[in-house]
This record gives structure tokens, sequence and C-alpha cells, in this order.
């Protein structure tokens, strides 16, 4: 007995009603993505292993999926490294390329090769597929796609005010309210500071960046297992609670951070993005400052982001944030850059529960459905045929002379709005029988009159 087929956990398979809501997505996406001045790039779906090791901290590592490599990998390891079964010696012999994680850290390696060819700053964006070795669950997928804008080669915050408005933008045509949390990694690393954590500055920032998904107790307790001192985290516990407007919080942090220049330096540049953003105004998004909000990723520098759905308990849509040296890891020094990144999955998971597909997505189809009586008939029905894709209208013809009832069938089922009869008597005449589907009303043309009744119609 066959097995049945099946596919890995946390990857689907879509329906063309799927591949339609998701294109919508995507044209929306890359509509606002051009209108701000972005230009699109593709990178490979893998790439060397030491280009993404390293990058996204421990447990970003861990979630990366390595590729074996090919023919007999096992025979160059170490026979020690197998005996005491060290995963981690042996990934390095016998994997030497890995799924990309991200787009931002193979964009980092596309900038630093392809350096003398671009014009700085570069704006690109990327809708591609990503992987990781997480476990699944809703919203959440091993395999999803990423729409990610970034400019490299410019410090300026007025990056951060466009990049919000971007978010804005899009997220307001797909009719999503959404709020947008903005935090910034000098403040989280002058917290880290003054509270004498600046040695434990990863551990600390994973760990209050689970706030929202393990709360307080939580988080405090992970950060006593990674070495942060109770009277370490005494210090950061107002943070848990801190209330007011972004200008009040901002006002708070600024005498907590008195004594670190970076943490206020922090403070500065976040006061200008807000300020800014309330002069300028948001069309139906929010923004809200996000002290908790670190976002695990080792590289961020500067101001990051996420994004969430007011209307939908999902976690995160959106994010990014500001990486003042990621292509120095490959060569290439002082290249600030920014970047966002749009999760087409959950987005999608977001537009389906508050029914925002209705009257948007219209499946691929013909706009005619030329019948099949016969190996003549459907010959001559050939020349039409042809015309019309050539006229740009969508056309097809049943590929089988089967009954007609069951041709008529697949046209209602596809809901094509007219088809074309011909059968002996248009045969002889060369005529084309053209019957409108919803009212049953039928004509008899010529080819150009067949044209130019389905053109006008």
């Amino acid at each position: 007995m066959a097995q049945k087929p099946g596919i890995p956990k946390g990857t689907r398979d879509f329906s063309p009603t799927e591949v339609a809501k998701r294109d919508y997505i995507f044209a929306i996406i890359k509509k606002h993505f051009e209108l701000f001045g972005f230009q699109p790039i593709e990178t490979p779906s893998f790439e060397n292993s030491s280009t993404l090791l390293g990058k996204y901290g421990e447990e970003g590592d861990r979630l990366i999926f390595k590729i074996l490599n090919s023919g007999d990998f096992l025979a160059k390891a170490d026979e020690n490294f197998l005996k005491d079964k060290n995963s981690s010696k042996v990934t390095a012999q016998i994997s030497e390329k890995a799924l990309r994680y991200d787009l931002t850290v193979p964009f980092a390696r596309y900038v630093v090769q392809h350096q003398n060819e671009l014009v700085f700053p570069f704006k690109r964006y990327q809708m591609q597929p990503v992987w990781r070795a997480d476990r699944p669950q809703k919203g959440r997928f091993r395999e999803f796609y990423q729409c990610d804008a970034d400019v490299i080669g410019s410090k300026s915050l007025l990056q951060e005010v466009e990049f919000i408005q971007l978010y804005d933008a899009i997220f307001s045509e797909l009719g999503v309210t959404a709020t947008i949390k903005l935090n910034n990694r000098k403040i989280l690393s002058g917290i880290a500071e003054i509270i004498g954590a600046k040695d434990k500055l990863i551990n600390f920032t994973v760990a209050l960046d689970k706030l929202d998904k393990i709360g307080e107790e939580g988080v405090v307790n992970e950060m006593l297992t990674k070495g942060i001192s109770q009277e370490a985290i005494a210090k950061v516990k107002p943070l848990f609670e801190l209330s007011g407007t972004s200008e009040e919080k901002l006002d708070t942090l600024k005498g907590l951070l008195a004594s670190s220049d970076e943490g206020l330096q922090g403070v500065q540049d976040l006061r200008f993005v807000i300020e800014s953003i309330s002069k300028l105004g948001l069309d139906q998004s929010k923004l809200e400052l996000d002290v908790t909000l670190a976002r695990g990723l080792n590289y961020y520098t500067g101001a990051i982001f996420e994004v969430v759905a007011n209307d939908v308990k999902l976690g995160s849509i959106g994010g990014g944030g500001r990486y003042d040296d990621l292509t120095g890891i490959f060569g290439l020094k002082d290249m600030s850059g920014i970047g966002i990144s749009f999760g087409l999955d959950r987005i999608y998971l977001v537009l389906e529960e508050l029914g925002l597909f209705k009257q948007v997505v219209e499946l691929p189809k013909p706009k005619v459905l030329f019948l099949n009586f016969g190996e003549a008939e459907a010959n001559y029905c050939l020349e039409a045929l042809k015309a019309f894709r050539e006229s740009d209208i969508k056309a097809e013809i049943y590929p089988d002379a089967f009954k007609i009832k069951k041709q008529l069938n697949y046209a209602n089922k596809r809901e094509i709005e007219f088809v074309v009869l011909v059968g002996e008597e248009e045969l002889q005449r060369k005529r084309y029988t053209l019957k409108q589907m919803n009212s049953g009303e039928q004509q008899t043309l010529d080819l150009e009159e067949l044209l130019q009744a389905v053109r006008n119609s």
C-alpha cells in the first residue's frame, strides 16, 4: 500500500484562492515600497553557513536549517566528534551551507559584495521566503515570507520617521489598525550599564524581549538564571510599569539614565522621531513608546520597531530596527543601515480573521470559454482563441469534447462570464455563438463582432 503523502510540519500548500489573497498583500506592500523609493533585489535561498552563523545570537543560530554537504558527507567528519556525539563540531564538518534565517544578513552580504555597483544611500526591498527550525504554532511557521525594506549608507533619523510612515501607509491600505511599538537599543544598553549588567547585555535584552510572552515573573526568572543579580533586576522593575504619554516616558527615562551617555543619546534619538511623527500625523496607526521592547537580534544598535494588529491577538506582524555596522562583519566598516520587515503570513491571518479579503480578491480566470464540440470545431476555435489573447482578453478552450452540460458546469464553477459555442452550423457559416452565462442571452457573430461584443461587455 502506497504511503500517504504529506508535507513537513510548519510548511503549507496554497490553493489558487490563497495565492490570490497573498498576491493582493504582496501588491500593496510592493506599491508602497516603490512609492517610498526602494528598489528590488533577490538573494539565494541558501547561503554559506559562515555568512549566517553568529549573526543572530545563540537562539537564532539554533533555529537555522543546515544543509548537508553533497555526497558522502560523513567521510570527512572527525571520528572522535562522532564518537563523542559532539553535534556542533560535527555539523561544522558536514554542513557548509544553510537556508537563510532572515533577509537582513544576506542583504548585508549583498551590499559588501556589490558595493562598487551601488549608489549610496542604497534603498532596497526584498520579498522572499525564509526558514526557521522553530516549533510550529498559529502564526509561526518554519517556512514563511518576509517583505523587507532597508536603507543602508545613512545615519539620518529621518529614515526612522519614514519607516514609521511606511508601516502606517501599508497597514492603512490593507485596512488593519496597528500599533507601531518603538524603542532604542541605546536605551536598553544604558539601562544595563546603570544596573551593572553591561557585560550581560545580550542576556538582558533576550529575556526582556519575552515580557509579553512569559510575563514579568518569567522574565525575572530567566534573568536570574543568566547571572543577572536580584539587585540589578530590582532596578529594572519600574520599567515594567512605566506609563503615561511617550513624552512623559521619555522624561522619566532621561532622569533614570542621567549617568549613561549612551542611554541619553537613545532618549534624544527617540524624542526626535516621536516629535516628528506627532507633527506629521499617522493615518490609522498608533505610535507607542515601549521601553521593554528589545527584539532579540544582536545586530540592532539604535531604533527598534515592532508592529501588532490592534484587533487580533497574534503577536507581531512587522518589526525591524537600525544596525550601525552589520556590513562590518563582512569587511565594510562604518555603513549604518536601518530596515523593517512585514510578516506576510501573519498579515494574511489578520486579514482573514477580520474579514478584510471580502471583495478585494478575484481569482485569475478567463472571460471567455470556448466549448469543445469535436476536433473540427475545436480547430476552428483556435484562430478566435489566438485573436482574443492578442487583444489581451483572457480566454481558454475546454480541452475535451465531453458532454456540453459538463463543460457548462465547468464554466459556472469558475464563474466565467461568456461561453462560445461552435457546432456544425457555425462551422459551415464561419460564425460563433456567444452566450452570456448569467442572462442566458445568445447571439451569433463573426470573429470581429465576437471580439467587439466581449470587449465592450
